[in-house]
C-alpha cells in the first residue's frame, strides 16, 4: 500500500466528512465490482445451450440476438431477468459498503445501472434516478402508451416452464393497450418508455442538484465508462468545473483520468473498489 494511495483515502474521506450533499454516479463497473458478469462461469452455467447452439458468448451480445421466434427471444431475455435482477435476493457488499458510505449524508444517485441492486442494499428509492431503465420493467414495443410494468411474476414463469430454449407461446407478453408485442423497458433506441416514475425520479434528481449550489458538494462517480458518458460523466465534469465548492472523487479500473481543468479538484483511484470502500469507511 503507497503513501500516495493512503493520501487519496485521506483527502475523499475528509472531502466527504465535510460535504454538505454527496452525488454518486454509478455505471457497470460498480456492479461488475461487486461480482456481476455477463459472460465467464455465469454465462456457461445459464446459457450453455444458448452458447453451444448460438455460439453467443455472453448474456449482452446475446441480448441482440435475432431468434427466429419469440418463444426463443423470451426463453432467453427471461434467464437474462432472472440471473440480474431476481436471483440474487440478499444486498451486495459492494453495494452496502457504499451505502455505508453516504447513508449518514444528504445524497442522492444517478446510475445507468438496470439491477435494481441499489435498492436491495438500502438505499432509499426516493434517492435514486435509474436513467436507463429497469430489468424488473416490460413496456409495449411500439410504444402506444407510456407506462412500464412490473414482470416479476411473468418472468419466473418464463424461466419455470421454458423446455428446449422456448418458453410456451401462451407466455409471451404482448401490450395490454394495442396488442403489440412487450419488450425490456431498457434504453437501446427512441423507443424507450419514460413513464411517470421515471419523470418524478428525473425531477428529483435535477432538485437535489440545483439546491447544492454554493454548498459544499462531493461527486463520486464509480465504475462510469465511454459507452453514454453525457449521462453521468461529462455532467460530473461540468459540475466540478463550474461550482467552486465542488470536488469529485472518480474511481475507475480502466479509466482513472480526468480533464486538466479540474484537476485540482479531482481525487482519481484505479485501485481495487473493494479496498477503497473499506478504507474510505474506517475512522
Amino acid at each position: 500500500m503507497n503513501k500516495d494511495y493512503l493520501t487519496r483515502i485521506a483527502d475523499a474521506k475528509k472531502l466527504i466528512n465535510n460535504a454538505d450533499f454527496v452525488i454518486v454516479g454509478a455505471g457497470a463497473g460498480l456492479s461488475t465490482a461487486g461480482g456481476f458478469e455477463y459472460s465467464g462461469k455465469t454465462f456457461d452455467k445459464y446459457f450453455k445451450d444458448f452458447g453451444d447452439k448460438y455460439g453467443i458468448k455472453d448474456m449482452y451480445s446475446g441480448g441482440f440476438y435475432p431468434f427466429a421466434t419469440p418463444e426463443e427471444q423470451w426463453a432467453f431475455w427471461s434467464r437474462y431477468v432472472y440471473v440480474n435482477r431476481y436471483l440474487s435476493t440478499q444486498p451486495n457488499p459492494i453495494y452496502v459498503s457504499l451505502f455505508d458510505l453516504v447513508r449518514d449524508k444528504d445524497y442522492f444517485v444517478v446510475t445507468t445501472n438496470v439491477d435494481h441492486q441499489f435498492q436491495i442494499a438500502g438505499f432509499d428509492k426516493t434517492r435514486l434516478y435509474y436513467m436507463q431503465g429497469d430489468f424488473g420493467l416490460f413496456q409495449c414495443s411500439v410504444p402506444c402508451h407510456n407506462k412500464t410494468y412490473d414482470n416479476k411474476e411473468l418472468i419466473l414463469q418464463m424461466v419455470q416452464q421454458q423446455k428446449n430454449m422456448r418458453i410456451p407461446t401462451n407466455l409471451i407478453p404482448t401490450c395490454p393497450v394495442c396488442g403489440k408485442p412487450m419488450t425490456m423497458n431498457l434504453r437501446s433506441d427512441d423507443n424507450f418508455v419514460q413513464d411517470d416514475g421515471w419523470y418524478a425520479h428525473a425531477k428529483a434528481y435535477q432538485d437535489f442538484v440545483d439546491k447544492t449550489k454554493n454548498k459544499k458538494l462531493v461527486l463520486v462517480e464509480i465504475g462510469v465508462g465511454y459507452n453514454t458518458p453525457t449521462i453521468i460523466k461529462y455532467p460530473f465534469e461540468r459540475m466540478t468545473y463550474f461550482d467552486k465548492d465542488a470536488n469529485l472523487i472518480r474511481i475507475n479500473k480502466d479509466y482513472a483520468v480526468c480533464p486538466d481543468e479540474i484537476r485540482d479538484k479531482t481525487i482519481l483511484f484505479n485501485e481495487d473498489l473493494k479496498d477503497i470502500l473499506a478504507h474510505l469507511n474506517t475512522d
